[in-house]
This record gives structure tokens, C-alpha cells and sequence, in this order.
């Protein structure tokens, strides 16, 4: 790959979405029935969502959830879920707003990526649809066609999404170094090592708490979805 000028880093969840792709997902597989117990799938959900928030979930603690979840059929019964739950809940929440900070950065011939922690099942038909061809998420561990419900290598999470970075760019000859500029859009403080690495921080839609680093390191703040209800804590 030809490095470009510079490069674009977006996290997803509440970022380019104006929600939580992963705890929609499971929310979604829940409240249709596939996810078995279904007051108890949405306790689960809820409980992890809110560790998250709190800065204190780790990456296997949620894949032991969240991964499980894609043990429970087989890989074409899998995919319609996954329709069904675009169709629903993913499609009608892909705003201009994102779509026109993507659009932005192509149109200046920057490289653009996802960095995610929720997994590739999930997130590559939401990288398709946003037009975003490069995806980084947490990768599942998969026997023959079908999920372990394990994760396999570095999960993209926290620390991780620095190392699955560094990697990816390695695949290509790359390395941040080699970009005059480099963006990262996030919204979460779990985000911070990556936020960290870049040359353009940008904290969006963020956390309280990441808005106050944000605000006292002179980084860029950007509200996409300000008009919507903030359910982040």
C-alpha cells in the first residue's frame, strides 16, 4: 500500500454510531428470543454495559458473553440474525452526520479505518455500510464454520487497539510515522492509549469524562450527534 497523505482512525460505538453496536446486538438477540433466557440475557448485557462505562470491563469478560452469544447457531442462521438486527436497528441509525466525516476525510484521499472493540461478526456488514473497507475489531476464534465463543489473538480493546493497530499497518509497510497526520474519534476514556498514539485526537460525542481530558489537553471536541439523547455515563 502507497502511504497516503494522512490517516483516519474512527471508533464505532457512539461514535459513528449513535449507539452501542455490541449491547445492541445482544439487546436485539434478547428481546427476539435468541439469546434463551431473555430477562437474564439483558441483565447480563446491562451489567457488562455498565462495567464498560465504568472503565473496569475487560476484554474476555465481555467476550465470554458477548462471544457466546455466536455459539448458539450455526453460520446461516447467524447471518439472517445479523440481517434482521441491520434492517432493524443498524441501518435506520447511520446518520449524515458520519457519514459526511467519512466522506470528508476520503475526499482528501486519507486512509480510513475502523478501530473497534466489539467483534467482526458484528461490525464488518457496519464497515459495509458506512463505507469504510479497512476494519480493526476484536477478531472471534472460530472451530471449522463455526464460533468457539473465544477470542482469537489480540483483542482490539483498550491497550490492544494500539498493538491490532501497529500490526495492521506493519502488514502493509506502514507505521504512524510514515502520515503527516493522524486521526483518532472516539468517544470512550477505554479509548485513551490510542487517543494517546495519534497525531489529532479528536474526543467525539464523548464521555463525560473524556470530554474533561479532552478539555484540559487542548484536544478537539466534536459533538456528531449532540441533538440526540446521550445515554452514555
Amino acid at each position: 500500500m502507497t502511504a497516503p497523505h494522512a490517516l483516519a482512525l474512527f471508533d464505532l460505538d457512539h461514535t459513528l454510531l449513535p449507539f452501542d453496536s455490541d449491547y445492541q446486538w445482544a439487546a436485539f438477540l434478547a428481546r427476539t428470543g435468541r439469546a434463551g433466557d431473555p430477562i437474564e440475557a439483558q441483565r447480563r448485557n446491562d451489567e457488562l454495559m455498565q462495567r464498560y462505562n465504568e472503565g473496569v470491563l475487560n476484554a474476555y469478560e465481555a467476550a465470554e458473553f458477548m462471544l457466546g452469544l455466536l455459539t448458539l447457531t450455526g453460520p446461516r442462521e447467524l447471518v439472517q440474525w445479523h440481517e434482521d438486527y441491520m434492517a432493524e436497528i443498524v441501518s435506520p441509525q447511520i446518520l449524515p452526520q458520519a457519514q459526511e466525516l467519512i466522506a470528508q476525510h476520503q475526499a482528501n484521499g486519507d486512509i480510513c479505518v475502523i478501530v473497534t472493540a466489539t467483534n467482526e461478526f458484528v461490525t464488518r456488514p457496519i464497515a459495509d455500510a458506512l463505507n469504510i473497507p479497512h476494519l480493526i475489531a476484536t477478531i472471534p476464534e472460530r472451530d471449522g464454520e463455526r464460533y468457539t465463543g473465544r477470542i482469537h489473538g489480540t483483542p482490539s480493546f483498550k491497550e490492544g487497539k494500539v498493538t491490532r493497530v501497529q500490526q495492521w499497518l506493519s502488514d502493509q509497510n506502514l507505521s504512524l510515522g510514515n502520515f503527516s497526520d493522524s486521526w483518532f474519534y472516539s468517544d470512550s476514556l477505554n479509548d485513551l492509549p490510542l487517543l494517546e498514539a495519534v497525531s489529532k485526537p479528536v474526543a467525539t460525542n464523548p464521555s463525560p469524562a473524556l470530554r474533561a481530558i479532552a478539555h484540559s489537553r487542548g484536544w478537539q471536541v466534536l459533538d456528531l450527534f449532540e441533538d440526540l439523547q446521550d445515554t452514555k455515563s
